[in-house]
């Protein structure tokens, strides 16, 4: 009877470790192909390692998805603006010594940052409005709509990013360029993955 009832701890034992060790590996096997999914479209984009730098850490929000992956890396890239934004603001309204053409440059980026976050909130928005299994009217549209969005959004950060060149430029530039950079290259990013999947659903919904 006690081998009996050894046998059985022993069964119950391995079969709980086995169970824990198989759900385990299913896990991690997602992970590594949600990851393979991110590099992989990575590849369309101008910025492929800051691409897959941004996005590996949402790989199970994107489910191998092109129409997923597109609105995460807008989300990034709405995320980037705001956070750039913020630190602008911040800037200009606590730095006494901010003056002259320097104080005007991050006025006016400003506004053009504003833009760039309306534009990206907007996009996300008629993303998830878009009925991917809709008429191609709908889709047509709505992808229109958030092509330009982005497009202007980008632009709008390069804009900014040219406002801050030169050879004289202090820390405080320095170190806003930079975060206009991010915002610019992330962007960048998000709109060649909008375009891959664009391109894919035309692929899968011929006439």
């Amino acid at each position: 009877m006690a081998k009996l009832c050894l046998s059985l701890i022993v069964f119950i034992v391995i079969f709980s470790v086995l169970g824990s060790v198989e759900p385990a590996a299913v896990r991690h096997a997602q992970v590594s192909r949600a990851r393979a999914f991110i590099e992989s479209s990575c590849r369309s984009t101008r910025y492929p390692s800051l691409c897959v730098k941004c996005l590996s850490g949402y790989a199970n929000k994107t489910q191998q998805s092109p129409f997923q992956l597109a609105q995460v890396a807008i989300s990034v890239s709405l995320a980037k603006a705001r956070q750039t934004r913020a630190y602008m603001m911040q800037v200009s309204g606590n730095f006494k010594d901010v003056q002259g053409r320097t104080h005007q440059d991050i006025r006016d980026c400003l506004d053009q940052i504003n833009d760039s976050v309306d534009r990206l909130t907007q996009s996300i928005l008629e993303l998830r409005r878009m009925n991917q299994e809709g008429g191609d009217s709908d889709f047509t549209w709505r992808m229109s709509n958030v092509d330009t969005w982005v497009s202007a959004a980008l632009t709008d950060a390069t804009i900014c990013v040219d406002g801050f060149s030169g050879r004289e430029m202090g820390k405080m530039k320095a170190t806003i360029k930079g975060k206009l950079v991010d915002v610019a290259q992330i962007t960048s990013n998000a709109l060649a993955l909008v375009d891959r999947f664009a391109a894919r659903h035309r692929a899968t919904h011929k006439p």
